[in-house]
C-alpha cells in the first residue's frame, strides 16, 4: 500500500467534534514511536504522535522526524498526525521552519492573557502560512510532566468569559483547557475528577470549536501495584481520569485527549518486571519488544474508549470529498 499524506489535524477535530476524540500520545524514542504505529492500525484509528521539547533534549528533534517518517513508510495505512506539545514560540518556530509536523501547540498559558493571546497570533499566523494546525492553552494545568512543573496553588481554571474572544482573536484551531485535570502520575484525590461544569461553560463560549484535555491518563491502579511489587516506589492510592469521564468529556466538545504518564508506566512496569524475573538478562531490546506489544495495546484501548477506533474509512472519505 503506497503512504498517503498526512490528514490535517484540524480536519480530524473537525470530523470527530462531538462524536468521538482522537487520542494525542506523547513520545520519545523509537519504541514508543513503534508502539503508538502499531495501536493506531490495531485500533484502525487516527491518531496524533506528539514530541515535546523534553522530547526534543533527549533524543533530537531531526532524530525524532526521521524514525517517524520511516514509520509512516511502514506503516502506509496508518494516520498518524506528528505534532509539537507545549512549545515555545521559538520552539513552534523552529518545527515550522523544519517540517515534518502537521500541528503546533503554543504553551504561553502561563503569562498574562493578552501577553498570551499576542503570542499565540505569531505563531498561528507562521503555522497557518506553512499550513500547519495550531493549538493553545488557556488556563494553567498543575502537575509535573517533561520538562513542565506547575504547583497545585498556581494552577488555574480556563475562565470561560476569556475563551470566546481568544479563539478569535487568535485564529487557532484546537484549545486546551484547564478543567481539573493535571500533568503526571499524581491527578486526583479522592471522589475528584473532571470538571465537566466548567467544560460544560466553555462549550457554550465557542460551540461548535474542538477543545483539548491534556493531562488525561487513567493511571491504572493495577500498574501502579505491579511497578510497586516489581521494586517501584509510586505513592498508593495514585489516581488518574476516570475513562468514563474521558467518554463524557466528547459530549463537551473535546475532540483530542492527551496521553503521556500511561505510556511512561506501562515501560516502566514491563521493564521492572522483566527484570526482576530474569536477572541474568542484560538485552534491552527484549523488554523492549514487549514494551512496543504492551503499548500498542494501550493505545488501542485508548482509542476504544475515546469513540475513535473503526474510523479510519469514514476519515479518509472525508478528506477525500473536500
Amino acid at each position: 500500500m503506497p503512504q498517503t499524506d498526512p490528514i490535517p489535524p484540524a480536519s480530524l477535530y473537525a470530523a470527530a467534534y462531538g462524536r468521538y476524540a482522537i487520542g494525542h500520545f506523547n513520545v520519545a524514542n523509537a519504541e514508543q514511536i513503534l508502539g503508538v504505529f502499531n495501536g493506531a492500525v490495531d485500533a484502525q484509528a487516527p491518531v496524533i504522535l506528539a514530541f515535546s521539547r523534553a522530547a526534543w533534549a533527549y533524543l533530537g528533534n531531526d532524530l525524532l522526524l526521521a524514525m517517524t517518517a520511516a514509520a509512516r513508510s511502514e506503516f502506509p495505512q496508518a494516520v498518524v498526525c506528528v505534532h509539537h506539545d507545549h512549545g515555545t514560540e521559538e520552539t513552534c518556530n523552529r518545527a515550522i521552519e523544519t517540517g515534518g509536523y502537521d500541528s503546533v501547540m503554543i504553551d504561553a498559558s502561563h503569562l498574562p492573557f493578552q501577553e498570551n493571546l499576542a503570542i499565540t497570533r505569531r505563531v498561528a499566523d507562521r503555522a497557518h502560512a506553512a499550513g500547519i494546525s495550531v493549538e493553545a492553552e488557556l488556563g494553567m494545568l498543575a502537575g509535573v510532566e517533561d520538562d513542565l512543573s506547575v504547583r497545585e496553588d498556581q494552577a488555574l481554571l480556563t475562565d470561560p468569559d476569556q475563551v470566546a474572544e481568544f479563539v478569535a482573536r487568535t485564529g487557532v484551531d484546537s484549545l486546551a483547557v484547564a478543567v481539573g485535570t493535571s500533568h503526571g502520575a499524581y491527578k486526583f484525590n479522592g471522589a475528584s475528577g473532571l470538571r465537566l461544569d466548567r467544560l460544560a461553560e466553555i462549550r457554550q463560549a465557542v460551540p461548535g470549536f474542538p477543545l483539548v484535555l491534556h493531562g488525561a491518563s487513567n493511571v491504572d491502579p493495577s500498574e501502579v501495584d505491579r511497578i510497586n511489587a516489581a521494586g517501584g516506589a509510586l505513592a498508593p492510592g495514585t489516581q488518574g481520569v476516570d475513562e468514563d469521564q474521558l467518554r463524557e468529556a466528547v459530549r463537551y466538545g473535546v475532540a483530542k485527549v492527551n496521553f503521556g504518564t500511561d505510556g511512561r508506566l506501562v515501560w516502566t512496569r514491563v521493564h521492572r518486571e522483566f527484570f526482576q524475573d530474569h536477572p541474568e538478562r542484560f538485552d534491552f531490546t527484549e523488554p523492549g519488544g514487549r514494551y512496543i506489544r504492551e503499548l500498542a495495546e494501550m493505545v488501542a484501548h485508548k482509542c476504544q474508549v475515546l469513540g475513535s477506533a473503526g474510523r479510519l474509512d469514514e476519515v479518509r472519505a472525508a478528506e477525500a470529498s473536500e
